[in-house]
């Protein structure tokens, strides 16, 4: 998320919604289709890792003066619910990444098609990237324990974007800060559910990754939003300024 600092004028005055839901669009596109041509067509959950974070930080440094660069509707909500990002835009966000990562998940679709015999129908066959548990998931995980994972890492990741975003943080590397978040996120979590905690990402492969992929998608839509509105609800309350206190 890109921080506005400033005076409105001719170059930093705010976008036109649509301007800044084509952003929204682009930049998830760039997010799953890195992230997810990367699982998709070398199976490395280290290069994984390392392209979400690469993926988040060019999408942000592109577009994320115009958007605010939230690519992610937990982001997006986890920010409303924390007063930096007003509810009339809400739905139109979400909208909009579901749209670009839809758009991407579908592209590496095609391309799959246009490789060696077989090619996608394998990796459609294999989940086509999406998140999962018990027999989806690389370490067997249960239920409960990947409602954790996306609860928790969720939440360690809104409260890492409303920390770097403060007003108070004078950092101008938060891009870099949140990218690198994410790959740690993914390193973490990929052998455990594949690594959501973005509903666009998980929708976006789970069209795509079978009947099953479908069936469990839920999970990676409101284990990730919850997780998003504890952070979003608690922000203020956990590091909120003590105005007594000068330092």
């Amino acid at each position: 998320m890109a921080k506005v600092t400033g005076t409105a004028d001719p170059i930093t005055a705010p976008h036109s919604l649509i301007s800044t839901l084509i952003a929204e669009a682009f930049g998830t596109f760039v997010l799953v289709f890195g992230v997810i041509g990367t699982a998709i067509f070398t199976g490395d959950p280290f290069k994984v890792a390392f392209a979400i974070g690469l993926s988040v930080l060019v999408a942000i440094y592109s577009v994320g003066h115009i958007s605010g660069g939230h690519f992610n509707p937990a982001v997006t909500l986890g920010l409303t619910l924390a007063g930096r990002f007003g509810w009339g835009r809400v739905w139109q966000y979400i909208a909009a990444q579901l749209v670009g990562g839809i758009l991407a998940s579908s592209i590496l679709f095609l391309i799959a098609t246009g490789l060696a015999d077989g090619f996608a129908k394998d990796v459609a066959e294999n989940g086509f990237a999406s998140n999962g548990f018990g027999d989806h998931s690389a370490l067997q995980a249960g239920l409960i324990a990947v409602i954790i994972t996306e609860v928790v890492l969720t939440a360690v990741f809104l409260f890492v974007i409303l920390s770097v975003t403060d007003i108070r943080n004078t950092t101008t590397l938060s891009p870099l800060v949140i990218g690198l978040t994410l790959t740690v996120i993914h390193l973490v979590a990929i052998p455990i559910d594949n690594a959501s905690v973005n509903p666009a990402r998980s929708i976006a492969t789970a069209i795509y990754g079978g009947p099953d992929a479908l069936a469990q998608v839920i999970v990676f839509i409101l284990a990730p939003l919850l997780g998003a509105a504890i952070a979003g609800l608690t922000y203020k309350l956990l590091f909120a300024r003590d105005e007594a206190v000068t330092v």
